[in-house]
């Protein structure tokens, strides 16, 4: 009962908030940020990072082999592995640390995290519904029907919204049809997330390009840009502008020391967000859960979603094998921008043989 009482007296107090903040700037004082100005940025050898040269060496031919443009691995902050093969994304001339590249649904995650600035900045709530942004009629579904979706079940794909029409990323009213009711079917709904841009704009009263810019992109020296592609909004960047991402979330929000966000949604953004797929948190795949759920399917499989990574890693992912890959552990950031044989919207065989590979290396 002592324990109990002097507990919740810290929590009223604002001691444990301010213990908590202490614990995450105490993390990112120990990572590297590279400079936002300038496109210096600290390196390590293979050696001071702990890796087998030779074993790191095989890796990178295989992956060389499987279309990879880009990959880096960022270790502290610090960059350990950067390489680029093939083409630009414009074929003209060859790869390099200053080509562009799409996220395809990579960029999930960083419309949630832009989501996440928004609510902090009480512009939005997650429990608004939809139609406060998105006006009435905006699916085919009953008024009933329409007003129970809210943010959150865009961030969980959660909407109950019938994934089996023939254009998942149609936004139109016809192709948004009742299924479910939100909350009670997971489903990889590629246009209930497209609608969070109108979101953002309705909210922030600007576009989401300047919106990212404005609130991110500027902040820590992030190149990309929003482009349209058919109904889809496609994030476009540097392999080092991803990686710049990726160490923000790694930080937690504490970018050398600026703090960006202090509110529980990013804990909540990279863990389970419902029941029907652990593996999944506010449009960011979660490693480690207890089982996961396929796009396009509705069979739980048991067991973690990459079998050979690390149980705390999370991960934005893409089409063709657009990865950026956060392992707080190991304070390790991995980017990955290519190709992918296939036409899965998330690549899930290639991730794993990428970590089949690479995780007795980083052992």
């Amino acid at each position: 009962m002592i324990k109990f009482k002097f507990f919740k007296a810290l929590l009223l107090s604002g001691a444990f908030f301010q213990l908590v903040t202490g614990l995450v700037q105490a993390q990112s004082s120990s990572l590297y940020f590279p400079p936002i100005d300038s496109d210096d940025w600290e390196k390590i050898s293979l050696q001071q990072a702990g890796l087998d040269q030779g074993e790191m060496g095989e890796f990178l031919n295989w992956l060389s082999e499987t279309d990879t443009r880009a990959f880096l691995i960022l270790k502290d902050g610090r960059i350990v592995i950067e390489e680029y093969w093939g083409n630009k994304l414009t074929g003209l001339g060859q790869m390099d640390a200053n080509s562009y590249w799409y996220w395809a649904s990579a960029g999930k995650t960083l419309t949630a995290t832009l989501i996440g600035i928004a609510e902090e900045q009480k512009l939005i709530k997650l429990k608004d519904r939809s139609q406060k942004y998105l006006g009435t009629g905006w699916t085919s579904l009953s008024q009933k029907q329409e007003k129970k979706i809210r943010l959150i079940h865009h961030l969980t794909m959660t909407t109950g919204l019938n994934d089996q029409v023939s254009n998942l990323d149609d936004t139109s009213p016809s192709s948004f049809q009742y299924l479910a009711d939100p909350g009670k079917r997971w489903a990889y709904h590629n246009a209930s997330y497209t609608v969070l841009e109108k979101v953002i704009n309705e909210a922030a009263g600007m576009d989401m390009q300047e919106y990212f810019r404005i609130n991110i992109g500027d902040k820590i020296g992030m190149r990309g840009f929003w482009q349209k592609n058919g109904q889809n909004n496609v994030f476009f960047s540097t392999p080092r502008s991803m990686a710049r991402f990726g160490l923000l979330l790694l930080a937690e929000g504490n970018w050398d020391g600026k703090i960006f966000w202090s509110s529980k949604y990013f804990q909540d953004m990279t863990q389970s967000s419902q029941q029907m797929n652990p593996s999944y948190g506010y449009l960011t795949w979660l490693n480690g859960q207890k089982s996961y759920l396929l796009p396009g399917g509705q069979s739980r499989l048991p067991g973690s979603l990459i079998k050979s990574a690390p149980d705390d890693m999370y991960q934005a992912m893409g089409k063709n094998g657009q990865f950026l890959m956060v392992v707080p552990s190991k304070n390790l950031v991995i980017v990955r921008m290519g190709g992918a044989p296939g036409n899965l919207p998330v690549p899930f065989l290639l991730a794993r043989q990428i970590w089949d590979r690479l995780g007795p290396i980083l052992k």
